[in-house]
């Protein structure tokens, strides 16, 4: 029996358990991988919304990731909510030294529309895009990012994912340096319960490349269990409410 791979999540708490640090670690676990984290922030939040934010030092940040990676070690990276430039760059500087793709999922926006970043903390984003095998934009984090064409300006593999934009088909899209783009289009799942796509996403890309697979069959596993977890949504909450990750075998 081969060893799980070993996935390491750089991000924050949601005391609700549908996104942030808990969906990281129910994907990966669900998809076979081994789990760990460098917790950013704290947040008390559920499905209607962000109700307070504690933002951990950068030192504890980098001190978690390197407590994981000294004992453990790693075979790849998921990147969530940061909180502040500061650690955007500790994060960057770390990670420098360490030999594991990286998935960076820009989070800015909640789903229930809550900031999560500021200027700054974007601005320092690129040094993440940069070092990054992908990165995984929603709509309007890729908006904020300059768009599709400033990306591929500056070279950035991303995924531009497509569950914000209107419609009843969900499209993909893959962009990479110097190749066509690939596309992934499916009916759309009508719920209100999508808290932590994102993070689910991100982290089970970060599991696929982690246990030996390409990009593109990464995605394409991510893009599946997201969906069946979707369909298993508990029900749960007045807002934006969990998925069911659970439920997926």
């Amino acid at each position: 029996m081969s060893a799980p791979a070993r996935v390491l999540v750089i991000a924050g708490s949601d005391s609700s358990g549908g996104a942030g640090i808990q969906a990281d670690i129910k994907t990966i676990t669900m998809l076979g991988g081994y789990a760990m984290t460098a917790i950013t922030a704290i947040t008390a939040q559920n499905t209607t919304g962000v109700q307070a934010v504690e933002v951990l030092s950068p030192e504890m940040v980098a001190a978690q990731a390197q407590s994981c990676i000294d004992d453990i070690g790693v075979d790849a990276v998921k990147i969530g909510m940061l909180g502040s430039p500061a650690i955007a760059h500790a994060v960057a500087d770390l990670l420098e030294g360490v030999d594991a793709p990286v998935v960076f999922d820009p989070v800015m926006v909640s789903t229930s529309g809550s900031v999560l970043a500021d200027a700054d903390t974007i601005a320092a984003f690129e040094r993440l895009m940069a070092m990054a095998a992908i990165t995984t934009p929603n709509v309007p984090e890729l908006d904020a990012l300059g768009g599709v064409k400033a990306l591929q300006e500056r070279g950035i593999t991303f995924l531009a994912k497509g569950g914000d934009a209107p419609g009843e088909t969900v499209t993909d899209w893959l962009y990479r340096p110097g190749e066509e783009p690939l596309e992934w289009s499916a009916p759309r799942i009508e719920t209100r319960h999508t808290h932590g796509t994102g993070c689910t996403t991100a982290s089970a890309i970060a599991c696929g490349l982690g246990a030996g697979l390409g990009m593109v069959p990464a995605i394409e596993q991510a893009r599946n269990f997201v969906r069946a977890a979707l369909e298993a949504a508990p029900g749960f909450g007045a807002g934006h409410g969990p998925l069911g990750h659970q439920a997926v075998r």
